[in-house]
């Protein structure tokens, strides 16, 4: 089956995401700077969190640009990596309220774990249905950008209990990994 409803599906939900992200966010009470300060926690996990969404949405693109087709199973793993993207809001807003505290940071690396598998599972089975010497699997490759990353929010979630701040730096750490373009995908593409 084509893909083009599957990625304008995923296109409509986290264009949703970003919108119930964005009408989390709290209003200062007053009008100086210093009524910033205590939305910062907010704002901090907002930014990640939109970052996040956006790589998301950034790899799934050029991952579906190489795709030619779907299958059903491809369809379901789309569908698990959007229920986790659709908790972001949710952990975002839990953090940011709860001024980094140590159960909601570890929480919030646990759904950037949970969907950062759903990636990965969603990758494996459009590279499988594309076969090994598609463009598609010759731009995934090994995919140690992605295995990188589940190692750190492993460490993340694990440094939530001990040093919630130190967590959200592993967190960090990982959309700077991929918020650096991944030219894997534009090495294989052919131009139209």
């Amino acid at each position: 089956m084509g893909k083009e409803r599957l990625t304008a599906f995923t296109d409509g939900v986290v264009a949703i995401i970003i919108t119930i992200m964005v009408l989390e966010l709290k209003l200062p009470k007053g009008g100086e700077l210093a009524d910033l300060l205590p939305l910062a926690p907010v704002l901090v996990s907002y930014v990640l969190s939109f970052t996040y969404v956006a790589i998301y949405w950034n790899n799934h693109h050029h991952m579906m640009h190489l795709a030619t087709s779907v299958t059903g199973p491809i369809l379901w793993a789309n569908m698990h990596l959007l229920f986790w993207l659709s908790l972001t809001p949710f952990a975002m807003g839990w953090v940011g309220e709860n001024h980094l505290a140590a159960f909601p940071v570890a929480v919030y690396g646990g759904l950037l774990l949970m969907t950062a598998i759903a990636f990965s599972v969603l990758m494996t089975l459009l590279v499988r249905h594309e076969g090994p010497d598609s463009p598609l699997a010759r731009a995934m490759g090994s995919d140690l950008k992605g295995k990188l990353s589940l190692a750190i929010n492993t460490a993340g979630i694990a440094l939530a209990f001990v040093q919630p701040l130190a967590a959200i730096g592993c967190y960090v750490v990982i959309a700077v990994i991929w918020f650096v373009p991944d030219r894997r995908v534009e090495r294989v593409i052919v131009p139209d």
